[in-house]
């Protein structure tokens, strides 16, 4: 960890807002560079306009595709607009209605003039469609967010009418075509001026929070909470949540402070992550201090609050801080969440599975079984979760990176992308109607079901082992124990769905890890779980480090 990691930045930590939005505009990129083009990762296209990945030619590239794309899938309702508090975001929200308004697109922006999360925007995607007439015009959604990523990058995601993320066939269509479209130096791409688009009677207005806000008595038990009096403490970060928990407060009458209402470009006041950037991370103690210090057990014993919570930018992630636990695991409050709402959620289907990413912990697999539910483990990307939330036979999904959604007390489909406040919020409820931390409950798991140690580590590769690494098959691993134990199973594609798992897991009784290659960096990540300590963790880390060098040699 850097030295001045859950430290308050400093001036020269600063990114220069004028020289990022001056470059998004005056930056073409050069499409001989990889790292120039239009990518998209399982969560967007993402880069900065500094270093030429994200500038105003990506924008327009790739709204034109997205134009073409849904018109060639017969979508044809509005598509809502939406973005969060980074810089770039409202130059690529402009960028993208010019494009939008030009091709006679139907488009609603935020009614607020303000900031959109993420399970906003799905939320307003699923109701829409829910309550058109059957056969009529599906709407769909752009969200402009690089999600917790620093404050120099841009991020642009595509959400088509099932409200989650894109997948991989429509995001690799409309990579494709964007990168056509800036190599033919954008001919082909549609566009008006901004005043022109904003004026044009296709552009209208949406209020996304109260949509959101009003709703949320349909997914959670806000009654327990406020009739138990949960003090909560709820961060935006700086981040579009920010006016979202406020409304929630005076709308639903709860005892919620907002801690820290700014919003800031730059992120002045955030503390460092363990590297010492700025990065809106809810799940790092470093991007968390704060929050955490403020949790602080006072001299005559007392705290803020009963549960304190953190947002990323576009509030699509949590961080649950408890004064007791301080912040939560993910892993750990997945396996709280899931224990507590499959036992407390009569409405919903009883035989909907649990959805877990298959580098989420074990302890969610013990407790799926204890609960009599089936759980089904899937590839890295909640896309993976998108049709079983839709059809209420997946009720739950997670992601050990602090993302995660359920169904409505009614067992029907609430968001179908990552919702951050509801997981947040969730933590009240349970502190209601339990009366324990998350954290105190999440003992109470490690004492059945013993505690897991996990931790993810990076080694170097080059981009052909990534490569090798990705395409690797059970068969190329001819090892048979791993830290003292036999192997029991060795996978390359996720057993809940037997998609490719673009890497590699292996399993024994107690302990596991998956491999996979970094998108961005060349580096492959291996994440590992051990329930036997720290020591064995390490001996697992290792081993698994030279199994996978030795196959991708």
């Amino acid at each position: 960890m850097a030295s001045r990691a859950g430290t308050v930045a400093q001036t020269q930590d600063l990114v220069d807002i004028t020289a990022l939005l001056d470059a998004y505009y005056d930056i073409a990129p050069d499409l001989g560079d990889p790292g120039q083009r239009v990518v998209f990762g399982t969560s967007g296209h993402r880069g900065s306009s500094l270093k030429a990945s994200f500038n105003e030619p990506h924008i327009v590239a790739i709204t034109q595709a997205i134009v073409e794309y849904r018109a060639a899938q017969g979508v044809t309702g509005p598509l809502f607009l939406a973005k969060d508090t980074h810089a770039l975001s409202e130059p690529a929200q402009n960028s993208a209605l010019e494009v939008l308004a030009a091709n006679g697109v139907q488009v609603l922006v935020d009614a607020r003039h303000g900031y959109t999360p993420t399970p906003a925007l799905s939320h307003a995607i699923l109701t829409y469609n829910r309550k058109a007439a059957p056969g009529a015009p599906q709407a769909d959604g752009i969200v402009v967010t690089p999600s917790h990523n620093p404050p120099a990058d841009g991020g642009f995601k595509y959400n088509p009418p099932h409200g989650g993320p894109a997948d991989s066939d429509a995001t690799g269509w409309i990579a494709n075509r964007a990168n056509e479209l800036l190599e033919n130096g954008l001919r082909g791409v549609k566009r008006i001026p901004l005043a022109d688009a904003q004026a044009a009677d296709t552009t209208g207005k949406f209020d996304f929070l109260s949509s959101y806000v009003d709703d949320l008595p349909s997914v959670l038990n806000l009654d327990a909470v406020r009739d138990a009096g949960v003090r909560i403490g709820a961060d935006p970060m700086g981040g579009a949540s920010v006016d979202y928990w406020g409304e929630i407060a005076e709308r639903h009458h709860l005892n919620l402070t907002v801690v820290n209402p700014t919003v800031d470009p730059q992120w002045a006041f955030m503390t460092l992550d363990w590297d010492e950037k700025i990065r809106m991370d809810c799940s790092s103690p470093s991007a968390m201090a704060s929050l955490i210090n403020r949790m602080s057990v006072g001299a005559d014993g007392s705290v803020p609050f009963d549960v304190a919570t953190g947002n990323d930018a576009d509030a699509d992630r949590h961080g649950i801080v408890t004064p007791d636990g301080g912040l939560m695991n993910p892993n750990h409050y997945l396996a709280v969440a899931i224990d507590y709402l499959y036992r407390n959620r009569s409405g919903w289907n009883p035989a909907s599975v649990v959805g877990k990413t298959l580098v989420s912990s074990s302890i969610i697999d013990r407790v799926a079984e204890s609960l009599g539910r089936k759980l089904v483990e899937v590839p890295v990307g909640f896309k993976w979760f998108v049709p079983g939330l839709l059809s209420g036979e997946g009720a739950f999904g997670g992601e050990e990176s602090a993302g995660a959604s359920f169904n409505k007390l009614d067992g029907s489909v609430w968001t179908t992308d990552k919702d951050g406040i509801l997981l947040a919020l969730l933590a009240s409820e349970i502190t209601a109607v339990t009366g324990k931390s998350p954290s105190q409950l999440y003992k109470g798991l490690t004492d059945q079901f013993g505690a897991p140690v996990y931790a993810r580590i990076d080694a170097a590769a080059t981009r052909e082992q990534k490569s090798k690494l990705g395409k690797l098959s059970a068969a190329d691993v001819t090892a048979t124990e791993l830290a003292g134990e036999a192997i029991t199973a060795k996978l390359t594609e996720a057993p809940g769905n037997g998609a490719a798992i673009g890497g590699l897991k292996v399993v024994t009784e107690n302990a596991w890890f998956a491999a996979r290659p970094s998108g961005t960096e060349d580096v492959y990540k291996i994440y590992a779980e051990s329930f036997k300590g720290e020591e064995h963790l390490k001996q697992v880390q290792a081993e698994a480090k030279a199994l996978v060098d030795s196959v991708i040699a």
